[in-house]
């Protein structure tokens, strides 16, 4: 990825997301699993950096990890006995790895040395070492006292008497603990020194232990007793839940930019704390809807959202996506008990009061809470330099958000999202990205309109029209029958074809014609009569939606697929103008054509588009009419290009 992005003034947000798998909960079943008797297939784990860190730690100290299928992987547990009783392990800077995986091979009998990246080797694990100490692990410091990198020697266990652990600091040293000490196979007591932070997280943990056969009893947050004889055992087939943390940027830019903006994989059913973030921008007056495994947010009724002061604990990691979304309040802002920052993949207080001052915003920080205030105008100041990012994957994801208050925002480093998120930027252009909808009927000129205007601004541009034939081509190359619904709609899913320079391409090669032919017109009309190859090739069309924007033409590209679009226009022309538009381009070419029957065709498709059942050709309520009819191609681009400079593109 570029060492940086530079995102447009946005104006809106609208669309659908489906969510990667979580983090929290992908590394603890790869680990779980790998602690387990048996085989287990894990389905929709997330693919990021941290995850990669845990599958590859997992192979060398011997766990059987196995592809089986896209971001899906079998691991073959090794009953708390790691194959490979020595081996150097780096952990990049992944907490959620590095925490749980030194507590099991603590209790393992190996030798083992664990690190990381440089600012891994400023986060604190000493409260974790404290506590597996206690029981008479033998773990010791290869740098700085509290701090990776280790080294782990096999030792003896005692577990007579209760751990004492603090948890003011991270909740992962408590769910590395319980994870990893049903291995000992006697009775286990931790109890809490201090407050426990982050109680969501440790909700996960109890739940993923259970589902492999694990209890663990607790008394209210100070006290949890795992009684002894118990294993983990494989429960065969799991998927992982989308994630919850990574939902709150795609749910505020909603409440920012108006919405409604959708996200899929997690809802009134998932077992992750952070979904409560929607009731965090209900409170500032955004629209929520749940489903049981999706969110919706849309913007206030009227007004702009409220300022809020809310005890964060709870939802540490989307609270920093509430820091930005102060900036779209209607006052002062306060963020509270979130220390938990400090240590994490930077000082993320001071790291977020930073950056919230480049857009002319009031912080304050003290060490547990930060203030944002906007300036009296309301009207936040472009920054006058990128956004750093700090090597801290939530710095880009929150402040891509601040391009929603309508200036141009340069991420610096984007490429740090790969931590949780590798494809984080495409998905929020789907939801943001300036989409201009050009809909119109047959010959209406509509295609070299939208082709041009996208040149103008500098956008991509998609010609709709020719999917169906692509997808019919692309299909019978690969060998696939017209009627076979379910390998269509894979080859659909990911059509590698672009538009440019007025030429069609599949896979880099010019098929213009090979679209064009008899053969492949007649599967078009084939392909287009089947349901799945439908629904794949929307999702295909709105992933066109990219930065810095979108050109698009069609029949229902402001109905049906881009309803959010910034600017819709309806681009038209009677019948006999468009007729005779198309009698000149045939006899241009040498063919032979009749005026009069292409009148009758034109006519004809024109009262089938307007009457199908799925996306009938219409003018939508909101797009505007652009009649060709006098008007040659400068004009009708000039036309088109007026109405988006009004909508401010």
């Amino acid at each position: 990825m570029m060492e940086n992005l530079k995102l447009p003034p946005l104006a809106k947000a609208s669309g659908i997301v489906r969510l990667p798998g979580s983090k929290s909960i992908s590394n603890r079943m790869l680990l779980l699993a790998a602690l387990a008797e048996g085989r287990t297939e894990i389905r929709d784990l997330l693919d990021s950096d941290d995850t990669r860190v845990m599958l590859t730690a997992l192979a060398k100290v011997g766990v059987g990890v196995t592809a089986i299928g896209c971001n899906a992987y079998a691991i073959e547990g090794c009953c708390g006995q790691f194959p490979m009783r020595e081996a150097d392990l780096f952990m990049g800077n992944a907490g959620t790895a590095i925490r749980p995986l030194t507590a099991a091979l603590a209790l393992s009998g190996g030798h083992y040395r664990l690190s990381g990246v440089a600012r891994m080797h400023e986060r604190p694990i000493g409260d974790l070492i404290d506590g597996l100490r206690q029981i008479g692990a033998d773990i010791r410091y290869a740098g700085n006292e509290g701090f990776p990198p280790l080294e782990i020697h096999p030792a003896h266990v005692e577990l007579s008497d209760p751990i004492r652990l603090r948890g003011d600091v991270s909740s992962q040293f408590l769910t590395a603990l319980l994870m990893a000490l049903p291995l000992t196979g006697q009775r286990v007591v931790i109890e809490m020194s201090t407050e426990l932070i982050s109680k969501p997280y440790v909700e996960i943990t109890l739940n993923l232990m259970a589902r492999f056969g694990v209890a663990v009893e607790r008394e209210g947050w100070e006290r949890f007793v795992i009684e002894g004889g118990q294993r983990y055992h494989s429960p065969g087939v799991l998927h992982v839940e989308g994630d919850a943390s990574a939902a709150s940027y795609f749910l505020a830019a909603g409440a920012i930019g108006g919405g409604p903006v959708r996200v899929e994989g997690v809802g009134w059913a998932s077992i992750q704390g952070d979904v409560k973030f929607a009731d965090a921008l209900a409170a500032m007056g955004a629209r929520i809807e749940w489903g049981d495994n999706h969110i919706e947010a849309r913007g206030p009724a009227s007004g702009r959202l409220k300022a809020f002061d809310l005890d964060l604990n709870y939802i540490p990691d989307a609270a920093m996506t509430l820091a930005v979304a102060a900036l779209f309040s209607d006052g002062r802002c306060v963020l509270r008990n979130i220390a938990s920052w400090r240590v994490k993949e930077t000082d993320r207080i001071a790291a977020m009061a930073t950056e919230l001052r480049k857009f002319g915003a009031t912080v304050e920080e003290g060490r547990d809470y930060l203030t944002v205030s906007l300036p009296p105008s309301s009207v936040l100041c472009p920054p006058s330099s990128g956004i750093d990012t700090y090597d801290d994957h939530r710095m880009a994801m929150c402040f891509s958000l601040a391009a929603l208050g309508g200036v141009a925002v340069t991420i610096n480093d984007p490429a740090c999202v790969n931590k949780t998120f590798p494809g984080y930027f495409d998905a929020f252009a789907e939801i943001v990205a300036p989409v201009i909808a050009i809909d119109g009927p047959s010959a209406s000129g509509k295609g070299t309109v939208a082709e041009r205007v996208a040149t103008a601004f500098g956008y991509h541009y998609l010609d709709s029209g020719s999917l169906y034939r692509l997808t019919a081509l692309a299909g019978l190359r690969a060998g696939k029958a017209l009627d076979d619904e379910t390998g269509l709609a894979a080859v659909a899913t990911s059509l590698p074809a672009r538009f440019s320079g007025g030429r069609i391409h599949l896979d880099e090669a010019d098929v213009t014609d090979a679209i064009r032919t008899e053969e492949i017109s007649v599967g078009a009309s084939k392909v287009a009569a089947l349901p799945a190859v439908r629904a794949a090739l929307l999702d295909r069309q709105r992933a066109y939606r990219r930065f810095p924007g979108l050109v698009a033409d069609g029949r229902d590209m402001a109905s049906v697929v881009f309803p959010g679009a910034v600017t819709k226009v309806f681009l038209t022309a009677s019948a006999e103008a468009r007729a005779e538009r198309r009698y000149k381009q045939l006899i241009a070419k040498g063919m032979p054509a009749n005026m009069h029957a292409l009148l009758q065709d034109l006519q004809e498709r024109d009262a089938r588009d307007a009457q199908r059942s799925v996306a009938p050709l219409r003018q939508c309520d909101d797009a505007e009419l652009v009649d060709t009819t006098e008007m040659d191609i400068e004009a009708a681009v000039a036309a088109v290009m007026a109405i988006a400079k009004r909508q401010g593109l």
